[in-house]
């Protein structure tokens, strides 16, 4: 499930074990960890360790890095440029780290985030609370099978960052695939056209969504599935495929997470990839 790394720089170049182990542990499930790769702020950035800089509307504070607009802050002006250009310059960091460490041609680089709040003591709906084990499924933005890849930094000065990591996904896929119901195709339809979703969803898109609602529903589930407690350290980063890797993040406040997508074509084993994996468990072409 965790595959340590001894990376502490950022950029390239890497042995070539080392990046053989990591490609082979991440896209096999496992979450790479780098335990001596912190991402360290400037002095004039420490004021940012606070969760009044989000708005407390939103979980995370985004940042689109081809715009630069930064959505769900607090802050204003020139101190909202400073944590824009603190969450970019991290964004860049893992972008270039990702580009070294793994073969891929051509890796998406989405939306970076900044989540200063607390994990404890929020509270959501069930469908909304990842405190609970998931798997990553956009309900607005429809994949198409692309994997979803996503760095984190814990740059709090000393809480660790609480997650559990739970079974393979062919074993979840197992379990939930029976129960979703059929597919009704003009609904993807509509909701493209209504600007509902970025796109009309593929079926791929509408299984992984019933999938991680009805996992996070099934309170047997939740409390019974076998899984693994996993600590991030202060000045820690780890990667993982969250479209695959069941995860729930427990506890823990300032993290950075960069989001990467890739076509299934680009992977050494794409027949690993959760497309792949329901395409042979439910006989029929998702994508």
């Amino acid at each position: 499930m965790i595959e340590e790394l001894p990376i502490s720089k950022w950029r390239g170049p890497f042995d070539t074990d080392v990046k053989a182990r990591a490609l082979d542990a991440l896209e096999s499930g496992s979450v790479l960890y780098f335990p001596q790769l912190p991402f360290l702020l400037l002095e004039s950035e420490i004021e940012f360790l606070d969760a009044k800089v989000a708005d407390g509307k939103s979980k995370n504070i985004s940042l689109d890095h081809t715009s630069g607009k930064m959505q769900a802050s607090s802050l204003t002006g020139e101190r909202a440029a400073r944590l824009a250009a603190m969450i970019e310059r991290f964004g860049s960091s893992a972008a270039g780290l990702v580009r070294d460490l793994l073969p891929y041609n051509h890796v998406e680089r989405a939306r970076t985030s900044f989540r200063p709040v607390q994990v404890k003591g929020r509270s959501y709906s069930k469908i909304s609370d990842d405190r609970l084990l998931h798997i990553d499924a956009f309900p607005t933005r429809p994949m198409h099978g692309r994997r979803i890849l996503r760095f984190f930094a814990n740059v709090a000065p000393t809480s660790p960052r609480h997650w559990h990591v739970g079974q393979p996904f062919e074993e979840f896929a197992q379990r939930f695939l029976p129960r979703v119901g059929p597919h009704f195709p003009g609904k993807s339809w509509l909701y493209g056209k209504l600007g509902v979703t970025r796109g009309q969803r593929s079926l791929y898109d509408e299984l992984m969504l019933s999938m991680h609602d009805a996992g996070k529903l099934d309170n047997d589930f939740q409390s019974t599935s076998p899984h693994r407690n996993v600590i991030f350290a202060p000045g820690s980063c780890w990667l993982v495929y969250t479209d695959q890797v069941l995860h729930a993040a427990l506890g823990g406040e300032f993290a950075l997470e960069q989001t990467f997508h890739l076509d299934v074509a680009q992977m050494a084993s794409p027949e690993k990839a959760p497309v792949r994996i329901l395409e042979r468990l439910s006989g029929k072409a998702l994508v």
